[in-house]
């Protein structure tokens, strides 16, 4: 599948900002099903990009702004050619070994809501993948979607507790259950083609890896309780969202702040034998 994906993200603060500084996760890169034909990332101000890669293997790129500005407008554009690979996931440029993504983190720490679900987790019959699947389902059913629930700083443990949350609670859950059952899991932001119809979006995407012997990693969404296909763009990986986050950054000045976010990932038409062609 050919996705196109705008992802814009607009500041307006109450009083001028100074010394702004922005570390930006939000270029994705090539891999077995995955290639990125063209992305850009722009600006709508004079400011310094300045790319780079963090430990995670993530492309980043830190914006600096030295001026007064009472607004901020960064937009992403590209276009990514996609394949149905059943969420796995090989062939990465750069990554790190799988014991690394045993760690706990804040947001992914273990209370007695996510032990219950660790012990039905590895109590399941079946293959670890065949369990994973499990994993993903039963969220699924049991999670109510809720954007009003909870915010980034929520736990995996709150938003088990509470019975809902939003695609990065889901992810939080899922990697917790996991790690808690030994099984090396991590946290991915990117952007999801909608199906329905919907291809505009407030906000990105998640979804976790969980690593399975003889495969490595395999990627599932639990908020829609399957693996990844086609439909998914994979940008950033991480311990948590806080490693994986699309933008994050500190400023002097500027008192308040409104944060607008405009996501839209549509399918594109590729001319050539067998494809579809709008």
């Amino acid at each position: 599948m050919l996705l196109s994906v705008h992802h814009s993200s607009t500041y307006a603060y109450a009083q001028p900002a100074r010394r702004v500084l922005q570390l930006l996760r939000v270029w994705p890169q090539s891999f077995n099903g995955q290639t990125v034909l063209d992305w850009r990332v722009d600006v709508d101000l004079d400011a310094r990009l300045r790319e780079g890669r963090d430990g995670y293997g993530n492309v980043t790129h830190m914006l600096y702004v030295d001026s007064e500005i009472a607004s901020l407008a960064i937009s992403v554009t590209g276009r990514v050619l996609t394949e149905d690979r059943a969420g796995i996931v090989q062939g990465l440029p750069h990554d790190l070994p799988r014991e690394v993504f045993l760690r706990e983190t804040p947001l992914t720490l273990a209370g007695p809501a996510v032990d219950d679900l660790a012990r039905w987790f590895a109590a399941e019959r079946g293959s670890t993948i065949a369990r994973l699947h499990g994993l993903a389902a039963r969220l699924f059913e049991t999670l109510r979607f809720d954007t009003k629930a909870t915010a980034v700083e929520t736990t995996a443990e709150e938003a088990l507790a509470a019975g809902h949350g939003v695609c990065q609670d889901f992810a939080h859950i899922f990697i917790a259950a996991a790690r808690a059952a030994e099984v090396p899991a991590r946290y991915v932001s990117g952007h999801l083609y909608r199906r329905d119809g919907a291809h505009f979006q407030e906000a990105g995407h998640a979804w976790a890896e969980a690593w399975v012997e003889d495969l490595g990693w395999v990627a599932y969404d639990a908020l829609n309780g399957i693996s990844t296909d086609d439909a998914y763009v994979r940008v950033a990986c991480g311990l948590d969202y806080r490693d994986a986050a699309p933008i994050a950054g500190a400023r002097s000045g500027g008192g308040g702040e409104e944060l607008s976010v405009e996501v839209r990932v549509g399918e594109s038409a590729i001319q050539g034998r067998g494809q579809r062609q709008e």
